[in-house]
């Protein structure tokens, strides 16, 4: 069984589906364990009416975190009245089903030789999605032709041939889906000071800040760097100097752009933009100075840790769709993070 067979598994239709559907569940549960652990790690040592305070205001930030992703993915509908768009698409399962019983009726009336395997598949996908081995059957069983075309164009689609231009709205499309938890960490974090009376200038200036490194550092210019990846590389194409790219060397190809441009640089860059545009914000009249670009914001292993988004980023503009479900998940880390007002530089 090779890879092409389990992508083709992964990015079923029906499997997305029951993927988007638990991604609430999963994203509730593992946001609210994650903020228990950083309460009870950050709190450690300090006195009880500090733990109690510290666990209502990461309460808050959880929460708001929490919808924000939820809500950058799926819309927002009020009263049956569409306030925001969703950003990550999610078919019905009934519509679902009624393409793939459409494809199978007439794949079955083109086709009358066929083995009992390949009849056995398309009859269960009639109803549900296939296993693995029924999708490894309906791959190599089938002989090829157009008809084989169009039953797998709806059971088991091919990874999207995006190219720069298609790249470049994803992009947008993903910075935005990484914005949405961001902004919703930092409004959360400032609100739960306010409720809780712990908020001062430093404590908003530091979410802000937080806020605008997790979002330019860890997403938004490492979409950008995915982005001159592939058009460089869309350019070589061009040229003659390389064969067309399969989804798997294109995902490489853009995870260089990514380490590139987002790993390598983003901090620093992040961190620029701080010290010259966020600062004076909060510092009007005095003028900072900074001994190196990092009294911002040191870049620590979390940081790369958190670069795990931009794998599955990388996925999603490879054409790999069984990624996008968990990208909300994957950003909300981001927001918590904004929305603690997270710094490891003590002098600040």
């Amino acid at each position: 069984m090779n890879i092409n067979t389990i992508g083709r598994f992964a990015d079923q239709p029906i499997l997305l589906n029951k993927l988007q559907k638990k991604m609430p569940y999963i994203l509730i549960t593992t946001g609210t364990a994650y903020g228990i652990w950083d309460t009870y790690k950050s709190s450690k040592g300090k006195d009880i009416d500090y733990k109690k305070q510290k666990a209502i205001r990461n309460t808050i930030i959880i929460t708001s975190t929490a919808a924000a992703s939820l809500i950058g993915a799926n819309g927002l509908n009020i009263k049956g009245k569409k306030i925001l768009p969703a950003l990550i698409s999610q078919e019905s399962l009934a519509n679902i089903l009624k393409k793939q019983n459409e494809a199978a009726d007439i794949f079955l009336s083109s086709k009358k030789k066929l083995s009992q395997n390949v009849k056995d598949a398309i009859s269960a996908a009639r109803k549900k999605q296939l296993s693995l081995k029924q999708t490894e059957t309906l791959l190599k069983d089938i002989p090829e032709g157009t008809e084989k075309k169009q039953l797998l164009s709806i059971l088991l689609p091919e990874p999207e041939n995006l190219n720069s231009k298609g790249i470049f709205s994803e992009i947008g499309r993903l910075s935005l889906l990484g914005a949405i938890p961001v902004i919703g960490g930092v409004l959360g974090g400032i609100a739960a000071d306010r409720i809780t009376k712990t908020s001062d200038k430093n404590s908003t200036a530091n979410k802000i800040k937080e806020g605008f490194y997790q979002y330019f550092a860890n997403i938004f210019l490492c979409n950008v760097g995915a982005c001159a990846a592939l058009f460089i590389a869309e350019g070589f194409q061009k040229a003659g100097k390389i064969k067309p790219l399969s989804p798997l060397k294109k995902m490489a190809v853009i995870l260089t752009g990514i380490t590139a441009t987002g790993i390598v640089g983003g901090s620093w860059i992040a961190n620029k933009l701080s010290q010259n545009f966020i600062d004076p914000l909060f510092d009007k009249g005095k003028k900072r100075k900074h001994k190196s670009v990092y009294d911002e914001r040191k870049p620590e292993l979390a940081d790369i840790a958190l670069h795990v988004d931009d794998i599955a980023t990388a996925g999603v503009l490879s054409g790999f769709k069984w990624i996008e479900p968990a990208l909300p998940l994957m950003y909300f880390v981001s927001g918590y993070r904004a929305g603690i007002g997270y710094r490891n530089n003590k002098s600040l």
